[in-house]
Protein backbone atom coordinates (compact mmCIF):
# COMPACT_ATOMS: atom_id res chain seq x y z
CA UNK A 1 0.00 0.00 0.00
CA UNK A 2 2.52 2.33 1.07
CA UNK A 3 4.72 1.49 -2.45
CA UNK A 4 2.10 2.56 -4.42
CA UNK A 5 1.08 5.38 -2.82
CA UNK A 6 4.94 6.71 -3.16
CA UNK A 7 5.02 5.88 -6.72
CA UNK A 8 1.81 8.42 -6.89
CA UNK A 9 3.26 11.09 -5.39
CA UNK A 10 6.29 11.13 -7.48
CA UNK A 11 3.82 11.12 -10.34
CA UNK A 12 2.54 13.82 -9.21
CA UNK A 13 5.56 15.73 -8.81
CA UNK A 14 6.62 14.69 -11.77
CA UNK A 15 3.87 16.09 -13.95
CA UNK A 16 3.43 19.14 -11.83
CA UNK A 17 7.15 20.05 -12.28
CA UNK A 18 6.70 19.18 -16.40
CA UNK A 19 3.52 21.21 -16.61
CA UNK A 20 5.36 24.35 -14.51
CA UNK A 21 8.16 24.12 -17.62
CA UNK A 22 5.40 23.92 -20.40
CA UNK A 23 3.69 26.91 -18.70
CA UNK A 24 7.42 28.41 -18.64
CA UNK A 25 8.16 27.84 -21.59
CA UNK A 26 5.36 29.38 -23.26
CA UNK A 27 6.06 32.85 -21.70
CA UNK A 28 9.41 32.60 -22.77
CA UNK A 29 10.31 36.43 -24.35
CA UNK A 30 12.33 39.60 -25.26
CA UNK A 31 13.92 39.23 -21.61
CA UNK A 32 15.20 36.18 -22.47
CA UNK A 33 16.65 37.28 -25.85
CA UNK A 34 18.26 40.35 -23.73
CA UNK A 35 19.61 38.14 -21.29
CA UNK A 36 21.34 36.17 -24.23
CA UNK A 37 22.68 39.16 -25.78
CA UNK A 38 23.98 41.13 -22.31
CA UNK A 39 26.12 38.11 -21.48
CA UNK A 40 26.87 37.55 -25.32
CA UNK A 41 28.23 40.81 -25.31
CA UNK A 42 30.25 40.76 -22.15
CA UNK A 43 32.01 37.59 -23.51
CA UNK A 44 33.28 39.72 -26.68
CA UNK A 45 34.51 42.95 -24.67
CA UNK A 46 38.01 41.79 -24.52
CA UNK A 47 37.29 37.99 -22.68
CA UNK A 48 37.66 40.14 -19.71
CA UNK A 49 34.07 39.91 -18.33
CA UNK A 50 32.32 37.36 -16.34
CA UNK A 51 29.27 36.16 -15.63
CA UNK A 52 28.82 36.14 -12.00
CA UNK A 53 25.52 33.74 -10.57
CA UNK A 54 24.34 34.66 -7.08
CA UNK A 55 21.57 33.65 -4.82
CA UNK A 56 20.59 32.70 -1.49
CA UNK A 57 19.73 28.71 0.05
CA UNK A 58 18.37 26.50 -2.49
CA UNK A 59 18.46 29.39 -5.12
CA UNK A 60 21.93 29.67 -4.03
CA UNK A 61 22.70 25.91 -5.11
CA UNK A 62 20.98 26.24 -8.18
CA UNK A 63 23.24 29.26 -8.97
CA UNK A 64 25.56 26.71 -8.61
CA UNK A 65 24.62 24.84 -10.53
CA UNK A 66 23.66 27.11 -13.20
CA UNK A 67 27.41 28.50 -12.75
CA UNK A 68 29.23 25.36 -13.63
CA UNK A 69 27.07 24.27 -16.60
CA UNK A 70 27.48 28.05 -18.54
CA UNK A 71 31.64 27.63 -17.06
CA UNK A 72 31.45 24.21 -19.14
CA UNK A 73 29.78 25.88 -22.35
CA UNK A 74 32.18 28.22 -22.77
CA UNK A 75 30.86 31.31 -20.84
CA UNK A 76 33.31 32.46 -17.70
CA UNK A 77 31.21 32.21 -14.70
CA UNK A 78 31.25 32.31 -11.10
CA UNK A 79 29.35 31.83 -8.27
CA UNK A 80 29.19 34.72 -5.74
CA UNK A 81 27.46 34.05 -2.06
CA UNK A 82 25.43 37.09 -1.21
CA UNK A 83 26.19 37.02 2.29
CA UNK A 84 30.03 36.75 1.64
CA UNK A 85 29.99 39.64 -0.91
CA UNK A 86 28.65 41.40 1.94
CA UNK A 87 32.09 41.01 3.20
CA UNK A 88 34.53 41.60 1.03
CA UNK A 89 33.76 39.40 -1.84
CA UNK A 90 32.06 41.87 -3.73
CA UNK A 91 35.69 43.14 -4.68
CA UNK A 92 35.64 40.01 -6.75
CA UNK A 93 32.49 41.32 -9.68
CA UNK A 94 34.41 44.34 -11.71
CA UNK A 95 32.35 46.51 -14.34
CA UNK A 96 32.98 44.26 -16.91
CA UNK A 97 30.99 41.68 -15.34
CA UNK A 98 27.16 41.00 -15.70
CA UNK A 99 25.29 39.36 -12.51
CA UNK A 100 22.45 37.04 -12.17
CA UNK A 101 20.45 36.79 -8.85
CA UNK A 102 18.18 34.00 -8.53
CA UNK A 103 15.21 34.46 -6.02
CA UNK A 104 11.88 32.86 -6.22
CA UNK A 105 10.54 35.55 -4.06
CA UNK A 106 12.98 38.38 -4.83
CA UNK A 107 12.68 39.93 -1.41
CA UNK A 108 15.57 37.98 0.39
CA UNK A 109 17.51 40.80 2.58
CA UNK A 110 20.56 39.34 2.12
CA UNK A 111 20.56 40.19 -1.83
CA UNK A 112 20.26 43.68 -1.06
CA UNK A 113 23.78 44.69 -0.88
CA UNK A 114 24.66 42.78 -4.04
CA UNK A 115 21.85 45.07 -5.34
CA UNK A 116 23.23 47.98 -4.42
CA UNK A 117 26.78 47.67 -5.62
CA UNK A 118 25.26 46.81 -9.64
CA UNK A 119 23.41 49.71 -9.28
CA UNK A 120 26.24 52.24 -7.98
CA UNK A 121 28.61 50.57 -10.34
CA UNK A 122 26.60 50.11 -13.41
CA UNK A 123 26.98 46.63 -13.55
CA UNK A 124 24.00 45.10 -15.62
CA UNK A 125 22.07 43.00 -13.58
CA UNK A 126 20.16 40.12 -14.56
CA UNK A 127 17.19 38.86 -12.30
CA UNK A 128 15.81 35.46 -12.44
CA UNK A 129 12.72 35.47 -10.09
CA UNK A 130 9.05 34.23 -9.96
CA UNK A 131 7.68 37.33 -8.35
CA UNK A 132 8.01 40.55 -11.11
CA UNK A 133 7.08 43.45 -8.57
CA UNK A 134 9.82 41.65 -6.02
CA UNK A 135 13.17 44.58 -5.42
CA UNK A 136 15.07 42.04 -7.15
CA UNK A 137 13.07 42.63 -10.47
CA UNK A 138 12.73 46.11 -9.71
CA UNK A 139 15.87 47.22 -9.99
CA UNK A 140 17.64 44.42 -12.34
CA UNK A 141 18.11 45.87 -15.99
CA UNK A 142 16.40 42.59 -17.45
CA UNK A 143 14.09 40.10 -16.14
CA UNK A 144 13.98 36.72 -16.25
CA UNK A 145 10.32 35.88 -14.63
CA UNK A 146 9.30 32.30 -14.12
CA UNK A 147 5.37 31.27 -13.84
CA UNK A 148 3.80 31.63 -10.54
CA UNK A 149 2.35 28.57 -9.98
CA UNK A 150 2.36 26.27 -6.93
CA UNK A 151 4.95 24.11 -5.39
CA UNK A 152 5.17 20.40 -5.76
CA UNK A 153 5.78 20.15 -1.95
CA UNK A 154 2.31 19.11 -0.43
CA UNK A 155 2.32 22.05 1.88
CA UNK A 156 3.52 24.99 -0.88
CA UNK A 157 6.27 25.41 0.98
CA UNK A 158 9.88 23.75 0.27
CA UNK A 159 11.11 24.92 -2.88
CA UNK A 160 10.57 22.34 -5.50
CA UNK A 161 9.14 23.16 -8.92
CA UNK A 162 10.52 27.18 -8.33
CA UNK A 163 13.76 25.63 -8.32
CA UNK A 164 13.18 23.27 -11.33
CA UNK A 165 12.06 26.58 -13.28
CA UNK A 166 15.43 28.10 -12.15
CA UNK A 167 17.62 25.17 -13.36
CA UNK A 168 15.89 25.11 -16.57
CA UNK A 169 16.52 28.61 -17.15
CA UNK A 170 19.50 28.69 -16.39
CA UNK A 171 20.07 25.44 -18.80
CA UNK A 172 18.20 27.64 -21.95
CA UNK A 173 20.79 30.30 -21.11
CA UNK A 174 23.75 28.19 -21.34
CA UNK A 175 22.54 26.08 -24.26
CA UNK A 176 21.58 29.30 -26.18
CA UNK A 177 24.72 31.18 -25.37
CA UNK A 178 26.57 27.43 -26.76
CA UNK A 179 25.11 28.44 -29.77
CA UNK A 180 25.76 31.68 -30.28
CA UNK A 181 29.16 30.75 -29.97
CA UNK A 182 29.38 28.11 -32.52
CA UNK A 183 31.19 25.70 -29.82
CA UNK A 184 31.89 22.71 -31.38
CA UNK A 185 32.95 18.96 -29.95
CA UNK A 186 36.61 19.84 -29.96
CA UNK A 187 36.27 23.04 -27.99
CA UNK A 188 33.60 21.51 -25.59
CA UNK A 189 36.41 18.39 -24.87
CA UNK A 190 38.78 21.25 -23.72
CA UNK A 191 36.62 22.30 -20.70
CA UNK A 192 35.38 18.46 -19.94
CA UNK A 193 39.28 16.60 -20.37
CA UNK A 194 38.13 14.11 -18.12
CA UNK A 195 36.05 11.39 -17.51
CA UNK A 196 33.88 9.63 -19.46
CA UNK A 197 32.45 12.93 -21.81
CA UNK A 198 36.16 13.49 -22.37
CA UNK A 199 36.84 10.04 -23.93
CA UNK A 200 34.02 10.19 -26.36
CA UNK A 201 35.50 13.52 -27.64
CA UNK A 202 38.53 11.90 -28.20
CA UNK A 203 39.57 12.29 -31.64
CA UNK A 204 41.11 9.62 -34.23
CA UNK A 205 44.43 11.32 -34.14
CA UNK A 206 44.56 11.21 -30.33
CA UNK A 207 44.52 7.57 -30.61
CA UNK A 208 46.11 6.53 -34.15
CA UNK A 209 49.18 4.80 -34.82
CA UNK A 210 51.53 6.01 -36.96
CA UNK A 211 55.07 6.70 -38.26
CA UNK A 212 57.50 4.06 -37.58
CA UNK A 213 55.29 2.05 -35.68
CA UNK A 214 53.23 0.92 -38.95
CA UNK A 215 53.57 -2.14 -41.27
CA UNK A 216 54.83 -0.77 -44.31
CA UNK A 217 55.26 -3.42 -47.37
CA UNK A 218 56.66 -2.00 -50.58
CA UNK A 219 53.74 -2.81 -53.90
CA UNK A 220 56.56 -5.18 -55.74
CA UNK A 221 56.95 -7.27 -52.31
CA UNK A 222 55.83 -11.42 -51.71
CA UNK A 223 53.70 -12.48 -49.39
CA UNK A 224 56.10 -13.42 -47.58
CA UNK A 225 57.26 -10.03 -46.99
CA UNK A 226 53.95 -8.82 -45.92
CA UNK A 227 53.56 -11.88 -42.98
CA UNK A 228 56.89 -10.54 -41.60
CA UNK A 229 55.37 -7.28 -41.13
CA UNK A 230 52.19 -8.12 -39.95
CA UNK A 231 54.12 -10.63 -37.22
CA UNK A 232 56.86 -8.24 -36.16
CA UNK A 233 54.23 -5.45 -35.64
CA UNK A 234 51.37 -7.40 -34.41
CA UNK A 235 49.16 -5.02 -35.22
CA UNK A 236 46.99 -7.53 -37.27
CA UNK A 237 47.26 -5.51 -40.89
CA UNK A 238 50.06 -4.30 -43.47
CA UNK A 239 50.32 -1.67 -45.25
CA UNK A 240 50.80 -1.93 -48.82
CA UNK A 241 52.68 1.47 -50.11
CA UNK A 242 54.11 2.57 -53.64
CA UNK A 243 57.20 4.17 -54.24
CA UNK A 244 56.14 7.40 -53.28
CA UNK A 245 54.84 6.33 -50.01
CA UNK A 246 51.06 6.22 -50.98
CA UNK A 247 48.42 3.76 -49.73
CA UNK A 248 47.86 1.21 -52.66
CA UNK A 249 45.81 -1.70 -49.81
CA UNK A 250 45.96 -3.83 -46.99
CA UNK A 251 46.66 -7.16 -46.03
CA UNK A 252 44.83 -8.39 -43.15
CA UNK A 253 44.57 -11.53 -41.20
CA UNK A 254 41.17 -11.82 -43.31
CA UNK A 255 43.03 -12.05 -46.15
CA UNK A 256 45.79 -14.29 -45.61
CA UNK A 257 42.71 -16.87 -44.59
CA UNK A 258 41.10 -16.32 -48.09
CA UNK A 259 43.89 -16.49 -49.75
CA UNK A 260 45.20 -19.36 -48.32
CA UNK A 261 47.26 -22.11 -50.77
CA UNK A 262 50.62 -23.97 -50.75
CA UNK A 263 51.93 -20.83 -52.91
CA UNK A 264 50.57 -18.29 -50.72
CA UNK A 265 53.75 -17.01 -49.82
CA UNK A 266 55.16 -16.35 -53.41
CA UNK A 267 52.17 -14.60 -54.32
CA UNK A 268 52.55 -10.98 -54.91
CA UNK A 269 51.10 -8.33 -52.34
CA UNK A 270 49.12 -6.86 -54.62
CA UNK A 271 46.70 -9.71 -55.35
CA UNK A 272 46.16 -10.33 -52.30
CA UNK A 273 45.31 -7.03 -50.46
CA UNK A 274 42.12 -5.24 -49.86
CA UNK A 275 42.09 -1.98 -52.14
CA UNK A 276 40.07 1.02 -50.71
CA UNK A 277 40.25 0.36 -47.40
CA UNK A 278 37.43 1.54 -44.72
CA UNK A 279 39.16 5.07 -44.20
CA UNK A 280 38.66 7.79 -41.83
CA UNK A 281 40.14 11.26 -40.85
CA UNK A 282 42.27 12.24 -38.68
CA UNK A 283 40.24 15.11 -37.04
CA UNK A 284 36.86 12.97 -36.48
CA UNK A 285 35.73 11.60 -33.48
CA UNK A 286 37.48 8.51 -32.42
CA UNK A 287 34.01 7.30 -31.65
CA UNK A 288 33.06 7.65 -34.83
CA UNK A 289 35.71 5.38 -36.22
CA UNK A 290 34.24 2.43 -33.84
CA UNK A 291 30.79 3.35 -35.46
CA UNK A 292 32.29 2.77 -38.48
CA UNK A 293 34.25 -0.53 -37.80
CA UNK A 294 31.38 -2.10 -35.50
CA UNK A 295 28.45 -0.92 -37.37
CA UNK A 296 28.61 0.65 -40.76
CA UNK A 297 31.21 -1.32 -42.32
CA UNK A 298 28.73 -4.36 -43.61
CA UNK A 299 30.98 -6.49 -41.54
CA UNK A 300 33.14 -6.63 -38.36
CA UNK A 301 36.43 -4.82 -39.16
CA UNK A 302 39.48 -4.37 -36.37
CA UNK A 303 40.84 -1.61 -37.84
CA UNK A 304 40.61 1.67 -39.95
CA UNK A 305 43.39 3.38 -42.20
CA UNK A 306 43.77 7.39 -41.45
CA UNK A 307 43.84 9.43 -44.38
CA UNK A 308 43.86 13.25 -44.52
CA UNK A 309 41.87 15.35 -46.54
CA UNK A 310 44.34 14.77 -49.60
CA UNK A 311 44.09 10.87 -49.15
CA UNK A 312 47.88 10.58 -48.15
CA UNK A 313 48.35 8.22 -45.02
CA UNK A 314 48.43 9.38 -41.44
CA UNK A 315 48.15 5.81 -39.65
CA UNK A 316 45.65 3.31 -38.55
CA UNK A 317 43.35 3.02 -35.74
CA UNK A 318 42.42 -0.31 -34.40
CA UNK A 319 38.94 -1.27 -32.17
CA UNK A 320 41.13 -2.34 -29.32
CA UNK A 321 42.50 0.73 -29.20
CA UNK A 322 38.97 2.22 -29.15
CA UNK A 323 37.89 0.28 -26.26
CA UNK A 324 41.22 0.47 -24.09
CA UNK A 325 40.39 4.64 -24.14
CA UNK A 326 37.23 3.93 -22.92
CA UNK A 327 35.32 4.36 -25.93
CA UNK A 328 32.14 2.62 -26.02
Amino acid sequence: MGTNADIEHAVRVLRAEADALNLMADTVGESFAQAVEAIHAMKKAGHSGRLIVAGIGKSGHVARKIAATLASTGTPSYFVHPGEASHGDMGMITGQDVVMMLSNSGENAELSDLIHYTRRFDIKLIALTGNPESTLAKYADIRLVYPKVPEACPNGLAPTTSTTMMIAMGDALAVALLERMGLTPEQYKVFHPGGKLGQKLMKVSDLMIKGNDLPFVPEESLMDAALIALTEKNLGIALVVDKSGALLGIVTDGDLKRHMAPDLLSMRVVSVMTSNPKSIRPDALAVEALDIMTKQAGRYITTLVVLDESGALQGIIRLQDCLRAGIA
